[in-house]
């Protein structure tokens, strides 16, 4: 078997464990990031608790979710931010397929999530896009390579992100990706990613600029967010 046919079959295999609904709703329920059982997993994706054992267990061995067990409890979660990301970027591309698609997927989805949300470990929506907008425009980023989503910070950006507990230099040690467009589903634009977008998030969360929503991937911007928000880049976010 040569190199290609070993990847065309690997793919082949990933696509199918996708594929099927019930364990396509189960990854996007995962896209927040947080454990979930798979009794809960079986609700999202209306099937039965044993039929649900056998999607996790299809999609663990396809490497799309990891297993952690805890007393009696067994948690999945998504494996990589790779496999977000991709479950992202699926999403465009099933609604930009046809008009009938792009039409379908609109009214379906919930107002709050298209505000504001997780994408793995970054914001995403509408807030999401505003925030990659308003960094480039207030000069904190450059954008390098549009094709590839490359950004690079400035000494402005530095200066600035330090203010609000974020060092860049500090990011740039992690091994991963300081900051890249990532393309949002809902606005069809990008909002940031990598270490950058995974910080603001934390440090938003953290100074109670934005709170998590229970049992769900929507965030809501706090009166204290609002404020610093409009103070510190111009943005007027919806409470």
């Amino acid at each position: 078997m040569d190199v290609h046919e070993s990847l065309e079959q690997a793919t082949s295999h990933i696509a199918a464990a996708i594929g099927e609904p019930a364990r396509a709703r189960m990854l996007f329920a995962l896209l927040d990031d947080r454990a979930r059982t798979s009794t809960e997993l079986a609700l999202v994706a209306e099937v039965s608790p044993s039929t649900a054992s056998v999607h996790l267990a299809r999609l663990h061995a396809a490497r799309l979710v990891e297993l952690q067990v805890q007393g009696r409890h067994r948690y999945y979660r998504l494996a990589s931010r790779r496999v977000a990301q991709t479950l992202e970027q699926l999403s465009v591309l099933a609604a930009g397929t046809s008009r009938r698609a792009a039409a379908a997927l609109q009214p379906s989805t919930p107002a709050h999530l298209t505000g504001a949300r997780t994408c793995y470990d970054h914001i995403a929506g509408a807030l999401g896009v505003a925030l990659h907008d308003a960094l480039i425009a207030r000069g904190w980023l450059v954008l390098n390579a549009p094709r590839r989503g490359a950004y690079s910070a400035t000494e402005v950006g530095r200066r600035q992100l330090a203010a609000v507990g974020i060092d860049l230099d500090e990011l740039r040690s992690a091994r991963r990706r300081l900051v890249f467009g990532c393309l949002d589903w809902s606005e069809r634009r990008p909002h940031l990613a990598g270490a950058l977008g995974a910080a603001l998030l934390a440090m938003m969360l953290e100074k109670r600029w934005v709170r998590r929503e229970r049992h769900s991937r929507a965030l809501s911007v706090t009166a204290i967010g609002t404020r610093e928000l409009a103070i510190r880049l111009g943005l007027r976010a919806e409470r």
